[in-house]
């Protein structure tokens, strides 16, 4: 039986609440996962750059990546190291200010991971607890899309104070956005906010605007879902691009629509932290 089977995930009685903190991610004070009902929603641009938006407002800052079978963090933020330890605790990568965990560095280049769900959830939670996290005042977990057991085991093991669900203008991506909101009560995540990414293109020709994926209704859906709505970031045509080639929206392109979304939205996380 899964673990997710086992806490009786799918039972609307149920809640997932059997958290296990170690010492050393207890005392990290801010602890936010990014995750998504589906990929291709452009969850890891967001988690990476909201991490370094984090980070410009003066605070130290952890990234962690935890999609085990799609690490690509690392790739986005132009790191290309191997990974490094002292003793029993593994040293993060440190990028930007941001310090930064990845499986990506602890595997030869296009090896393929292989692994099932235990063996994964198992990974994560080594890296979660394995890292010298010492000083670090907030931790933002970049989870695999979905609601699987990874997502189940981080969310436990570090007790998020938010949870940050992106998703796109899509019906598809709306109802699986409506799933991560109802797995992330589950879990009982105090704060919940959703970003609708992708959300209209202006065309930087004639300046109209284009809903190449349907209309943002981002506020309507938050408020359906009970959850807040952080806002709304438009496509970025060179976004892919920057993520190929190590180029971060915050830290190299800081006036783009993105970056100024994404200060924006760390900004009101902070807000009401503070």
């Amino acid at each position: 039986m899964s673990e997710a089977a086992s806490h009786g995930l799918g039972s609307p009685e149920t809640d997932l609440k059997d958290f296990l903190l170690t010492d050393i991610v207890e005392s990290i004070p801010l602890r936010i996962v990014v995750f998504s009902g589906k990929g291709g929603v452009g969850k890891t641009t967001v988690a990476v750059n909201l991490a370094h938006a984090l980070g410009q407002s003066g605070r130290t800052v952890g990234l962690l990546d935890a999609d085990i079978t799609g690490p690509n963090v690392l790739q986005m933020m132009g790191i290309n190291e191997a990974a490094r330890g002292t003793g029993e605790r593994i040293l993060p990568h440190e990028k930007g200010g941001v310090r930064v965990i990845s499986l990506a560095s602890m595997l030869p280049a296009n090896a393929p991971v292989i692994m099932r769900g235990p063996m994964r959830s198992k990974v994560i939670e080594q890296l979660l607890t394995e890292t010298e996290w010492a000083d670090t005042d907030t931790l933002v977990v970049d989870l695999p899309p979905g609601t699987g057991d990874e997502v189940l085991t981080i969310a436990q093991r570090m007790a998020p104070q938010i949870g940050v669900i992106v998703s796109t203008p899509q019906a598809v991506a709306r109802s699986d956005a409506g799933r991560a909101v109802g797995f992330a009560k589950k879990l009982q995540i105090p704060r919940i906010e959703m970003i609708e990414n992708m959300s209209g293109f202006v065309c930087p020709h004639c300046g109209q605007a284009i809903d190449l994926f349907g209309e943002g209704n981002g506020p309507a859906l938050a408020s359906q879902h009970g959850v807040g709505f952080l806002g709304a970031l438009p496509i970025d045509p060179q976004a892919p691009t920057d993520g190929d080639t190590g180029c971060l929206i915050m830290r190299d392109r800081p006036e783009s629509p993105v970056a100024k979304g994404i200060a924006a939205f760390a900004g009101r996380l902070l807000e009401s932290e503070s």
